[in-house]
């Protein structure tokens, strides 16, 4: 990491809610195309989450504490604050001395960007206002909040302007969180009611949107130079697992997410 930050742009695409089972069964049935073309091997990493909701769960992330890989021992971390007897810094770790991730990146010459989705980036109130306060450039509307079924393509349109207008030796780090798999998310799914509401059914119809759309994101983040990608879900969600619903609480469905990353390489 250390010798790609200063030289790639960098993604961090977080897949607000998504289930690791789910992601894991849709791309092994073919129903990921496009984002199944970018993970290495066609297949998502299973991870632990750092929280359980949004807003925990984000915090860690942008103190370096990304998804911890879902099997014992020590996990070499990407990103790293320093301090005195961490485990998980390795050689290859970009540590920093800044208080998060998007600070330090600011440091060292990127323009940081966020475009939020659900209501922890909305800038409505003081607590939606945190995580957006991190990054140099922050955007929401309502067009890409949880109630609209067409969120992540506003989010994207909104990402190939800031793309567009970002001069070219200026190095980005984007933030992108993705509120379409969170509830409610039934209006994604053919034939779906209101009233029936949200099921494991349509949290895969809402992956399966996205995944439609992914391409064109793909595309913006990787036309200026190379972009290391990251792409995770913060927590996971139930929807009547052992009685459960929601998330903010302990149960596998809730702490096990898919993760990866990987690099978009530039157009010929």
């Amino acid at each position: 990491m250390n010798e790609v930050v200063g030289r790639d742009d960098l993604l961090l695409l977080t897949l607000d809610t998504l289930r690791y089972d789910v992601a894991r069964e849709l791309a092994a049935e073919g129903r990921l195309p496009h984002l199944a073309a970018h993970l290495p091997g066609g297949v998502w990493e299973e991870r632990h989450a750092p929280g359980n909701f949004t807003y925990a769960s984000h915090q860690a992330i942008f103190a370096g504490f990304l998804p911890t890989p879902a099997a014992p021992g020590r996990h070499a971390r990407l990103f790293a604050a320093r301090f005195g007897g961490s485990e998980t810094t390795a050689g290859r770790t970009f540590v920093f001395d800044a208080p998060d991730l998007v600070t330090a990146l600011a440091d060292r010459g990127y323009h940081t960007v966020c475009v939020g989705g659900v209501g922890f980036f909305n800038k409505r109130g003081a607590l939606g206002s945190v995580l957006p306060g991190l990054f140099r450039e922050s955007h929401w509307e309502p067009e890409f909040s949880v109630a609209s079924p067409t969120s992540f393509e506003a989010q994207i349109a909104r990402v190939e302007r800031i793309v567009a207008e970002l001069p070219a030796e200026r190095r980005l780090f984007l933030f992108l969180n993705v509120s379409a798999l969170h509830q409610p998310n039934w209006f994604h799914l053919p034939g779906a009611t209101r009233e029936a509401g949200d099921s494991l059914a349509s949290h895969a119809a809402a992956l399966e949107y996205v995944d439609r759309q992914v391409g064109r994101l793909f595309d913006a983040m990787r036309s200026r130079r190379r972009c290391f990608a990251i792409v995770c879900s913060d927590h996971g969600t139930a929807y009547g697992d052992d009685g459960y619903t929601g998330h903010r609480l302990g149960h596998p469905s809730v702490w096990t997410v898919p993760y990866r990353h990987f690099f978009l390489e530039p157009p010929a």
